[in-house]
């Protein structure tokens, strides 16, 4: 299962590469990108974040930093001056989207993603600097439409800043909206053929309980690395001590070199992992127990 992409998988690498051979004139349907500032000038030395603010028209989506088994992740492929250090783009938590009827992970919402961005500290206060970098993103509703842009920012070089209001309020949104880890909760995997049991335990007093087992069919388990799929059911069953048992299935491919040791999982729970319904994506990566 893991030495190849499946049949399906291909079939669906070589329709999009057609898609975006015959349809890039299509790219920007959907879709709104724009940099933004959360600074509102460029302190010499001094790291600030810049943001890449989605705009989906409506029945739009695009893509998480893992898709799932479908679509193409939004990325950012920065042309700085020399001197310059660009993070990774930084994601907000998943959320379920569908291209077409298969479950993928991606973004129905606008979303601001995001890159921690340094200068070197001998710019001159008073002249401007232009960012300038490549997006590439995949849009989806009705139909798909991958495509890139070049986009630019220009800020002026100043001995202090200030936080533009609008772009400080949505970053500060989406970093309240990062995945954690948290002691407050122990977690252990196996694996039996195809299925991944996935045994979720609290450990403190912290850790929030499900009310009922309504409640904890709302939790969805999101994919780091692509090892279970993101379009088989996922089955849950609460128990009275308050633990979880999770029941996943493998991918039917997956792009690493071999089977990954541990389980990487984002557990989005919209009640609340902690007490005060805080913590909403809870992220483990518990080891992966195989028979011998």
């Amino acid at each position: 299962m893991t030495n190849g992409p499946s049949r399906r998988l291909l079939l669906l690498v070589v329709l999009l590469s057609s898609f975006v051979i015959r349809h890039s004139s299509l790219a920007q349907q959907g879709l709104k990108l724009q940099l933004v500032s959360e600074a509102t000038a460029i302190v010499p030395g001094q790291p600030f974040t810049v943001g890449l603010w989605l705009e989906h028209d409506r029945g739009a989506h695009t893509y998480w930093r893992f898709p799932g088994i479908v679509g193409v992740p939004t990325q950012m492929k920065w042309q700085l001056p020399r001197g310059w250090k660009a993070s990774e783009l930084i994601y907000p938590e998943p959320e379920r989207t569908l291209m077409f009827k298969i479950k993928a992970q991606g973004f129905d919402r606008d979303v601001m993603l995001r890159t921690e961005i340094t200068p070197p500290a001998n710019l001159k206060v008073g002249e401007s600097i232009t960012l300038t970098g490549l997006a590439s993103w995949m849009c989806c509703g009705n139909s798909c439409h991958p495509g890139s842009m070049d986009l630019s920012l220009t800020l002026p070089v100043a001995a202090t800043a200030e936080l533009n209001t609008k772009w400080h309020k949505l970053l500060d949104a989406e970093r309240a909206r990062a995945e954690q880890p948290s002691a407050a909760w122990t977690s252990t995997a196996s694996e039996n053929g195809d299925a991944i049991t996935l045994v979720l335990k609290p450990a403190t007093a912290e850790a929030r309980l499900s009310k009922n087992q309504r409640e904890a069919d709302q939790i969805i388990a999101f994919t780091e690395d692509g090892w279970f799929d993101t379009d088989k059911p996922q089955t849950l069953l609460r128990h009275e001590d308050g633990s979880l048992t999770i029941t996943l299935l493998k991918a039917d491919a997956y792009l690493g070199n071999k089977p990954p040791k541990t389980l990487r999982v984002i557990l989005r729970n919209d009640a609340g992992w902690l007490q005060d319904r805080k913590l909403r994506c809870l992220q483990i990566a518990p080891r992966i127990q195989r028979g011998g």
